[in-house]
């Protein structure tokens, strides 16, 4: 196993150990403890919290360790608390949540894209629908999930606004968290859906702007009328 491996690793048990509770608001780390129980030196250790820092999920005290702050102070948008807040509790209220960022989101950015996209990518959005049409009609979500990775984050990127585009991977933990969930009526994909991708490439290829802002619009509220159906725990909580 790689040394990047070994850290990743060892950050994600961490990083998890903090989102689910298992490490509440006010325990501590310290490198000692983190040596001993991952049998790694203290230089990896100390990289670790470092990174846990960065993304608020502790706070560095001297003579007390790594301290656990509390989920008010994490940084709600990076990807690495995202990704373990999701692997903790994938049907949690934080999928809820990104699910209404998206919707406020990116059917702007789409109509965006319509107006500013270039013409490779456009050509790239139709290539990459008509690959999620495909892959996904013989399989299930995670089937296509690379392509809707691309392709939903072609579409920010598309947009030419930099703030759009930094929630890039954003989406893509969003998009990867939902194909983790794996009963059998979650998973399959929807012909109405696949083909709105299509219909929304086609949208901005020919730039349509109204059309793909909609299109984006009815997509993501596929979404949230899945979780809706499914009870989804605190996304119905107000």
């Amino acid at each position: 196993m790689t040394s990047s491996v070994r850290r990743g690793d060892i950050l994600d048990a961490l990083g998890r150990a903090i989102v689910s509770g298992k490490l509440r608001p006010g325990e501590s780390l310290t490198l000692d403890d983190i040596q001993s129980q991952h049998g790694i030196s203290r230089t990896l250790a100390r990289d670790c919290v470092r990174t846990l820092e960065s993304v608020g999920l502790v706070e560095s005290r001297r003579r007390v360790g790594a301290m656990v702050r509390p989920p008010a102070d994490w940084a709600a948008l990076s990807p690495l608390v995202i990704r373990w807040q999701l692997d903790a509790d994938p049907e949690g209220p934080k999928f809820g949540a990104l699910t209404e960022l998206r919707a406020a989101v990116e059917p702007v950015a789409a109509a965006a894209a319509a107006r500013r996209a270039t013409e490779a990518q456009r050509l790239e959005l139709l290539r990459l629908a008509n690959t999620i049409r495909e892959q996904g009609s013989t399989g299930s979500v995670a089937s296509y999930l690379d392509a809707d990775i691309a392709f939903h984050s072609l579409v920010l990127t598309a947009s030419q606004n930099d703030t759009f585009a930094a929630l890039t991977e954003v989406v893509a933990e969003v998009l990867s968290g939902r194909a983790r969930l794996a009963d059998a009526p979650w998973q399959s994909p929807k012909p109405q859906a696949l083909e709105l991708h299509v219909r929304l490439a086609e949208a901005i290829a020919a730039g349509r702007v109204e059309q793909a802002e909609q299109h984006m619009r009815e997509i993501v509220a596929e979404v949230r009328e899945v979780l809706l159906d499914r009870g989804l725990r605190g996304f119905l909580a107000t």
